[in-house]
């Protein structure tokens, strides 16, 4: 969490994008095993590592997304690369590595993202239900005043080949206006697309003006129409913080002019 704080601070305190920012972040936690994103991600039935990302840019609104995408270590770059095109918003499976190969960005071997870890867990799941979780998020206010926002997933372990979670979706696992906020979830994704949280919880914060009570009653939302667990974390255009979760873990860096080094809440 420290590193990929870090990583995008260096480039916001160079004056860089928050877009940038926030693809940074998520790369080096999608490189990092320990989290369900990149490699080290939850299996599908199949045995298999099937992605799902989004990052938006919220002045113009521009966004890009990949969902059940095979073979790519940095699923957040990708959607990063459909947002800079500007055609398409969502692109999925082998239409998503097609779009790839065309914009450079090299296919890994399906086994490099599997983890020995992962394949005890698939194996497990004979016998029990995983609820393995660990998507990966962030959110970044830069110079300019311009919010984006990303999320990175695996999903969830033992999902059905081609299952899409919310972490692709805008406006459900990723949004950001730049005028009111940013916001990335993590959790139940059947959940989270239910009630549209991210966008949801961008409509609390215009109305409330308080980021920490935003994401407070965001997740009571999820949890009691939704139907099921999770978090997210929030940025509003002031550069205050808020985060909130109903599991029983959810990591969490801040970093700020104020604050200096990365502050972990837990």
């Amino acid at each position: 969490m420290r590193a990929a704080a870090l990583a995008g601070w260096r480039i916001l305190s160079a004056g860089g994008a928050a877009l940038d920012a926030v693809e940074a972040a998520v790369r080096v936690l999608e490189d990092d095993p320990g989290f369900n994103a990149g490699r080290g991600s939850v299996l599908n039935r199949d045995g298999m590592v099937e992605l799902d990302a989004s990052i938006m840019e919220g002045d113009r609104l521009q966004c890009g997304a990949v969902a059940a995408v095979p073979r790519v270590a940095n699923p957040i770059t990708l959607a990063r690369r459909i947002l800079d095109a500007g055609r398409h918003i969502l692109l999925v499976g082998e239409g998503a590595l097609a779009f790839a190969r065309s914009a450079g960005i090299a296919e890994c071997d399906p086994a490099a993202l599997v983890t020995d870890r992962q394949r005890r867990r698939h194996a497990e799941r004979a016998a029990r239900r995983s609820t393995i979780g660990g998507t990966v998020g962030a959110v970044a206010l830069d110079r300019s005043g311009t919010i984006a926002a990303a999320t990175s997933t695996g999903g969830t372990a033992g999902k059905a080949p081609g299952r899409v979670g919310d972490s692709a979706l805008i406006g459900c696992g990723t949004y950001a206006e730049s005028s009111v906020g940013g916001v990335s979830c993590t959790g139940d994704g059947e959940a989270i697309i239910r009630v549209v949280l991210g966008h949801r919880t961008l409509a609390y914060l215009k109305d409330a003006g308080d980021p920490e009570y935003a994401a407070k009653v965001a997740v009571d939302l999820l949890v009691e129409e939704g139907r099921g667990q999770g978090g997210l974390i929030l940025l509003d255009w002031r550069g205050r913080t808020g985060y909130a979760y109903s599991t029983p873990l959810m990591p969490v860096a801040i970093m700020s002019p104020a604050l200096g080094e990365p502050r972990t809440p837990f």
